[in-house]
C-alpha cells in the first residue's frame, strides 16, 4: 500500500503528487546530462520516465515503506521545474529525501525552497489521516563534492553526520530540531 502523498506548497512552488502524465514535461526538465554528475546515469526519455513513474506511483512492494514523489511546479510560470521525493520507512519513522531541479531553474533558490517545504511537510505529519506515516527523522545522502546539495540540505535544517553510504555523507534532522 502506497498511501499517496499529499500535495504541499511553498512561497513559489506547488509540490504535486507524481503522475505518469508528467513524463513528457519532466523529460525536458531533466534532460541535461549535467544533472547526473554526482548521481551517475543519464537523462531518461519520456517513455523511460513513464515506465519509472508507473512503478513509483504503484508503490513499494514492502508494506512498511512508502514511496512519495512530487513534481515541482513554479506557480508563476505554470511549468514543472523538478521534483522532490521521500522514501518513508514507516516502522523506523524515518524519511530519506532527495531533490532535483532542472538546470534552467538552478541558482534561483528553488531547490532550497522545495527541500525546506518537504522537510516541514514530512515532520508536520504529512497525510495525518488513518494509516499515514509518522516521520521523526529526515535524512539525505550527499556527495562530498556537491556543495550546492550540501547548501540545500543545510537550508532544510539537516546537518552532516559522521556516517557514509556509497561514498556519500549522511545528513539528518530530527523532528525537534530547528
Amino acid at each position: 500500500m502506497n498511501l499517496e502523498p499529499e500535495p504541499f506548497t511553498t512561497a513559489r512552488l506547488d509540490a504535486l503528487p507524481l503522475r505518469v502524465a508528467y513524463a513528457d514535461e519532466m523529460a525536458a526538465v531533466l534532460g541535461d546530462p549535467a544533472l547526473h554528475t554526482y548521481t551517475g546515469g543519464a537523462p531518461e526519455t519520456a517513455d523511460e520516465l513513464r515506465a519509472r513513474y508507473g512503478r513509483q506511483t504503484a508503490g513499494s512492494p514492502d508494506p512498511g515503506v512508502r514511496w512519495w514523489n512530487w513534481v515541482l511546479r513554479v506557480r508563476d510560470e505554470g511549468r514543472l521545474a523538478g521534483y522532490v521525493q521521500a522514501t518513508v520507512d514507516v516502522p523506523g519513522a524515518e524519511a530519506e529525501i532527495a531533490w532535483v531541479v532542472g538546470t534552467r531553474w538552478q541558482g534561483g533558490g528553488y531547490a532550497k525552497e522545495a527541500a525546506e517545504g518537504l522537510v516541514t511537510h514530512l515532520l508536520a505529519g504529512a497525510g495525518a489521516g488513518a494509516g499515514a506515516a509518522v516521520v521523526r527523522t529526515v535524512l539525505a545522502h550527499i556527495h562530498p563534492d556537491h556543495g550546492a546539495s550540501a547548501a540545500v540540505a543545510g537550508a532544510a535544517g539537516l546537518v552532516p553526520t559522521e556516517e557514509w553510504c556509497d561514498g556519500e555523507r549522511r545528513w539528518e534532522r530530527g523532528a525537534g530540531e530547528d
